[in-house]
């Protein structure tokens, strides 16, 4: 049964995942609040006194996050502010290894569960679209034309942002889906080199991916200047996928929309990938 839950926001509206959930809710004739840290609805997780403004008014929340440490606990704590301002829905995206790993890396969707509020939560795979807007990978269509990664022949089935977009806009504006958790993938599994591959025969470059120890990445994110955390968790991630905790292939985008969901060639075939 849909309800008429109009008024809606995103949280980090501007981001990868954001900016595409606002874009199909507005494909849906819906106009939600776009919140970032600096744009016209601001939101900042650092700044308590930013949050019950953007929440006025609002029906349902699209949460991302600040992926940090403390995540949880700001997670929680937004809850409550959420449920006294009326808030009826909230829409978390957490991530696939989370729900394989348990522990630590759950506790931002049970606050979201222990909220007393309707919810959905989304826990993708590995976004298609990090091979383009993800800082890590930026050398991949970079002058060196190759992928470093400690990933080995570990396959993942890369999930496209638009259908994690769809699903989202689903789950803010559809009572179905509220309890529950839509873990989404793509129709297959690909290594990272098969994947980098395909790029290289769409782009026409001898675009490569270069398998590498663990301690060979880190050596290069230390270089890159990213903090000890960060590189903690991208490592856990890729050890993850080189492990293949998360090669199989789900149904949640099918479950969700009815629909199979996009192909890693439809990506490829679609995305104006900056060679120059």
């Amino acid at each position: 049964m849909t309800t008429n839950l109009s008024h809606l926001l995103v949280l980090g509206g501007t981001g990868k995942t954001g900016r595409r959930v606002a874009a199909a809710l507005r494909h849906r004739g819906l106009e939600p609040a776009v919140a970032s840290r600096r744009g016209p609805v601001r939101f900042d997780w650092a700044d308590r006194a930013t949050w019950q403004p953007a929440l006025t008014g609002i029906d349902a929340v699209y949460v991302v996050d600040s992926q940090t440490p403390g995540a949880p606990a700001k997670v929680r704590d937004f809850t409550a502010v959420a449920a006294r301002a009326g808030v009826r829905r909230l829409v978390l995206l957490s991530a696939r290894p989370w729900g394989e790993m348990g522990g630590d890396h759950l506790a931002t969707e049970e606050a979201v569960r222990a909220s007393g509020l309707r919810w959905t939560i989304l826990r993708p795979t590995w976004f298609a679209q990090n091979f383009t807007e993800l800082d890590f990978f930026a050398s991949l269509l970079g002058q060196q034309g190759e992928l470093r990664l400690p990933t080995g022949d570990g396959r993942e089935p890369f999930v496209d942002l638009d259908d994690l977009a769809d699903v989202a806009a689903e789950a803010l504006t559809d009572d179905r889906h509220s309890g529950q958790t839509y873990v989404l993938s793509g129709p297959r599994s690909l290594s990272f080199a098969e994947a980098v591959g395909e790029i290289a025969r769409a782009t026409g470059r001898p675009l490569r991916f270069v398998p590498v120890t663990e301690e060979a990445y880190r050596a290069d994110l230390v270089a890159a200047g990213y903090e000890d955390s960060v590189i903690d968790e991208v490592i856990t991630v890729l050890r993850h996928i080189r492990e293949e905790r998360g090669a199989t292939v789900t149904d949640g985008v099918y479950q969700a929309l009815g629909r199979s969901p996009r192909d890693f060639s439809a990506y490829v075939t679609r995305t104006d990938f900056d060679v120059a």
